[in-house]
């Protein structure tokens, strides 16, 4: 079987495509089936530690913080939201769908809302830090956590390495440019945009290519 991440590519890390039976023959199904979705849930945990941090939220986030600000809607269900349109980019780009990509558009929304009713706003610079450090490490491992497991990618990762496969470019480009466009369309909606977001941005691809190394799963035979 095919690896959904390629860990020696000089680019970082080139996605490659399974198909819904390959996941499935690829075994350990009740430690993948874990990894889902405790990497999914953490995912909207750590989103939501970035927002109460003031600090910079990371791209995706400022986008749904201006969605939520327009309509109304809370944070959560803006991410949702943004989840589903991002899953129609799919089809021109022919990404295959799998058991992540829908427990992703639903659970990092609810997980994000729930933590959001635990934790305040961080009310000095070191609880500010503290609330950032720790979700953009959390972010960023639970997203290697979810990708690991094979089941596939979140919708916003799909878009990603759709457009890497289709395009060519190295995966710190893409990522960059969509990074971007995200951040410019959230803060024009009214997103809270801090020097934190940019450091999302850089340290992002890194801190998930160092993590995959640890947490993508190998099959115990070809399928």
């Amino acid at each position: 079987m095919t690896s959904v991440i390629e860990l020696n590519k000089p680019s970082g890390f080139t996605p490659a495509r399974m198909t819904t039976p390959d996941r499935l023959r690829a075994g350990q199904i009740p430690l993948r089936l874990s990894m889902l979705v405790i990497g999914t849930i953490t995912f909207g945990v750590a989103t939501e530690f970035l927002v109460k941090s003031s600090l910079g939220a990371a791209s995706w986030n400022v986008l749904a913080e201006g969605i939520s600000l327009l309509t109304g809607l809370t944070f959560g269900w803006s991410t949702n939201i943004i989840a589903v349109a991002v899953l129609l980019l799919w089809i021109p780009l022919k990404e295959r769908p799998g058991l992540g990509t829908f427990l992703n558009v639903f659970l990092v929304g609810i997980a994000a809302d729930a933590t959001a009713e635990l934790i305040p706003y961080a009310h000095s610079f070191q609880h500010q830090l503290l609330y950032y450090s720790v979700g953009l490490v959390m972010l960023s491992f639970s997203c290697a956590l979810y990708l690991g497991a094979q089941f596939g990618a979140g919708p916003r990762d799909g878009l990603m390495t759709g457009l890497v496969r289709v395009t060519g470019k190295p995966i710190w480009i893409v990522r960059t440019i969509i990074e971007l466009f995200v951040v410019a369309i959230g803060f024009l909606l009214g997103g809270v945009v801090g020097f934190g977001t940019l450091l999302i941005a850089i340290t992002m691809g890194p801190l998930v290519q160092l993590f995959l190394r640890v947490t993508i799963l190998r099959p115990a035979h070809n399928v």
